[in-house]
């Protein structure tokens, strides 16, 4: 198989049309057999249900080449289980989960040329979603849904290298307690624009937001979930007692290479603004950084500051350890790296 004609090195995170998507439709109460189309446009009704009561759900994962070769991807069955769970938040037939992962490996494997080669630095991003088709007026569910998957050669999410980050305390709210935090959906990531866009401004990467009851929680930044470490090398990972932080495949993974690998002690409980400045380093993970190292964090002039001039070593070595199993170069132990067999 040849590979496209790409500067690997210099791609950026950002979409280009590739070869093929997959695409299935819901009608009369059942899922089409699915199909791989050259077709990336979506042809719908002006008064489909995507466009008036925000029924979408989306997700979002790699296809790496290993360093023995094999194009592989990341645990695409905890992929499969939250799309069917966010799915079912909003009303939505949930796409079968074996159906999900076939249809990633469908996909890629039609897409293989634009799989970059290991160590370019770049992914092949796999974005599954599904959105209301059907003519919806009233205040109601859709009958009708499309469930697809688009693919694109992207480079590291944040162009200038693994770095730490300034955030800043956002003055708005994520989600509304006990709302949709807790799902992979359009409309969160909608909420979450103008203060992202007031936080670039400003020159900070992201906001952290706090829980939206009582403020004074940490939950998670934009896009992405928050870590924290102890003096004595505790990893702490924030919880929330409303429901309102997304379950991170990639902060899972991090929880399990860190008490399984690493032999680190980890707490996952409810994190308060006002106890951060007794961390020695922070950071946001997520499917596009893996993880993104947190230096200073700013809210109504108290600035709590991790440092700037380097990568904190536990936040180094838990994205170096999950980067290796991920690329292969370290032994999977726990069965996450899913082999696509491109023939």
């Amino acid at each position: 198989m040849e590979k496209k004609d790409l500067d690997w090195g210099k791609l950026s995170f950002a979409y280009m049309h590739t070869d093929y998507s997959y695409v299935s439709d819901y009608r009369d109460g059942a899922w089409d057999a699915g199909t791989l189309t050259t077709d990336h446009s979506l042809h719908l009704s002006e008064c489909a249900g995507i466009f008036h009561y925000c029924q979408e759900v989306f997700e979002g994962l790699k296809a790496y080449t290993t360093k023995g070769g094999d194009i592989v991807c990341f645990r695409p069955d905890q992929n499969a289980r939250r799309m069917h769970d966010s799915a079912k938040r909003l009303i939505m037939p949930p796409f079968p989960e074996d159906r999900f992962v076939d249809a990633v490996e469908q996909v890629v494997r039609a897409n293989a040329a634009w799989v970059p080669p290991f160590g370019s630095g770049a992914t092949l991003y796999i974005r599954p979603f599904m959105v209301a088709t059907g003519d919806v007026i009233g205040v109601a569910p859709a009958d009708e849904y499309q469930f697809r998957i688009l693919v694109t050669p992207v480079g590291p999410y944040y162009a200038g290298g693994i770095k730490p980050v300034k955030l800043q305390v956002s003055k708005y709210d994520r989600a509304a307690p006990h709302g949709t935090g807790n799902i992979k959906a359009g409309l969160n990531y909608a909420m979450s624009l103008l203060p992202s866009v007031e936080a670039h401004a400003a020159g900070y990467a992201d906001n952290m937001f706090l829980d939206p009851e009582t403020r004074t929680y940490v939950e998670e930044s934009g896009g992405a979930n928050i870590l924290f470490v102890t003096k004595d090398g505790r990893l702490v990972v924030p919880q929330s007692h409303t429901d309102s932080i997304l379950p991170s495949v990639t902060r899972r993974s991090l929880v399990d290479v860190a008490q399984r690998m690493l032999g680190m002690e980890v707490e996952q409980r409810p994190v308060t603004f006002a106890e951060i400045d007794q961390f020695v380093e922070c950071g946001m993970c997520g499917t596009a950084a893996v993880i993104s190292p947190v230096g200073e964090v700013d809210a109504d002039g108290r600035k709590v500051v991790y440092g700037m001039d380097h990568v904190g070593p536990v936040m180094a070595k838990l994205r170096e350890t999950l980067v290796g199993i991920q690329s292969g170069e370290i032994e999977d132990r726990f069965g996450w790296v899913h082999r696509i067999d491109v023939g």
